[in-house]
């Protein structure tokens, strides 16, 4: 199905007011693409929302997951650390991975990139 440039705008805008209200679902579905499956989504949701409740900073136990989604993916840490990155907006940061997916699929096909793509030869002319 193509989507019209303003469907996709209303699903950023519809991910972007999940992850402003509740940011553990969108956290929940990351976890369980870096994961791969191994944990359920339910038990890193709260897992999530617990910690971020408790001691009101659940960036502490997402940003090593965007240490996991930049490795899997072999992104850039910039502009500056994943920490900094959660600490300072966490909703942003949330919707930022979990866009990462969708990206790296839709440039390869649907298939998930999992090593850098292999440079074979050279420029000729």
């Amino acid at each position: 199905m193509l989507w019209s440039s303003s469907g996709i705008r209303e699903a950023r805008k519809e991910k972007g007011c999940l992850t402003c209200w509740c940011p553990c679902i969108t956290f929940g579905r990351i976890a369980d693409i870096v994961d791969k499956g191994s944990k359920t989504t339910g038990f890193s949701e709260v897992v999530y929302a617990l910690i971020a409740n408790l001691i009101g900073c659940g960036c502490l136990y997402s940003y090593p997951y965007r240490t996991k989604i930049r490795q899997q993916y072999m992104l850039e840490e910039r502009p500056c650390g994943d920490c900094l990155v959660h600490f300072c907006c966490e909703p942003c940061a949330l919707c930022q991975e979990y866009r990462w997916k969708g990206n790296v699929e839709q440039r390869t096909g649907g298939a998930m990139a999992t090593t850098a793509p292999v440079f074979q030869g050279s420029m000729n002319r």
